[in-house]
């Protein structure tokens, strides 16, 4: 099986994807997360995986917007728990490092680390486990990256300080992507996308139809409708599956309220990422 993803080998995505697949798949990295999408949805691999959202930094609204350009469902959850590390050329010290390369968000993330060494000047990657990559082979030896310990094992470069994020506590959700839907599983979550008249109280009629069905919800984002200003798509998670009797009746109440609704995929939960 091939499965797409955005970043260069030992991205904390490929890192995920090895969790969900336990290793039995062939990687293929790309630069953007539209480009992992179109791979999917092209035939040119069978799955996708893309980061939805952060325990810090919150959704990753241009996957949230891709989910619905796109004719994909989503097969499967992964949570993985985010480690930065600083990583050089092997041999390297971290007192003789000027610069160090990262995503913006990685740097942002490790932003105390960063203060404690002022002469790290911070150069914005576009990817974490790129940044390892280039340093690499741009043979720059007085660079340092912030990336996970599996770029730095992918690309054969040294950890000079691990868990170097100002947070402990920082995990990634991703989502597993699909031509197919998945298979029932009991233990499931299903993502659905919604639009609604804009009329009083109408949002609380549309949640209210899985609160009457005791369905938890276990996210809501909003993202603009391009060409309605003030008007909103409403992204929502519940635990449940799309099949089952309460979740059945709970799609059909709203469908008589929405304007628009496309179930994104019902899918077995991931559990928290402990390591």
């Amino acid at each position: 099986m091939k499965v797409a993803f955005q970043g260069d080998r030992g991205s904390y995505s490929e890192e995920a994807a090895l969790r969900f697949f336990n290793a039995s798949f062939e990687s293929v990295p790309l630069s953007t997360f539209s480009g992992v999408y179109d791979a999917v949805e092209n035939g040119r691999v069978e799955r996708g995986i893309i980061p939805i959202e952060n325990s810090l930094v919150g959704s990753i609204h241009q996957n949230y917007d891709l989910l619905l350009k796109h004719h994909l469902k989503i097969v499967g959850e992964q949570n993985l728990r985010i480690v930065h590390n600083l990583i050089a050329h092997p041999g390297s010290k971290l007192e003789e490092l000027t610069e160090v390369h990262s995503h913006p968000v990685a740097l942002g993330q490790c932003q105390d680390f960063l203060d404690s060494h002022p002469q790290l000047t911070p150069h914005v990657a576009y990817d974490t486990a790129g940044a390892v990559k280039m340093i690499k082979e741009k043979s720059l030896e007085q660079a340092g990256a912030i990336a996970g310990s599996f770029a730095a094992e992918q690309h054969g470069m040294a950890i000079l300080s691990e868990s170097i994020q100002d947070e402990p506590d920082n995990h990634t959700r991703f989502l597993i992507l699909s031509k197919d839907v998945a298979e029932y599983s009991e233990n499931a979550k299903t993502s659905i996308v919604f639009a609604l008249k804009n009329l009083p109280g109408v949002l609380f009629k549309a949640l209210s139809v899985f609160a009457l069905r005791d369905l938890d919800l276990t996210k809501i984002e909003s993202r603009p409708l391009r060409k309605k200003m003030w008007q909103y798509y409403f992204y929502l998670d519940f635990v449940g599956h799309v099949e089952d009797e309460a979740a059945k009746n709970a799609i059909g109440h709203l469908r008589e309220i929405t304007t628009f609704l496309k179930i994104l995929g019902s899918y077995p939960t991931s559990p928290p990422a402990n390591d």
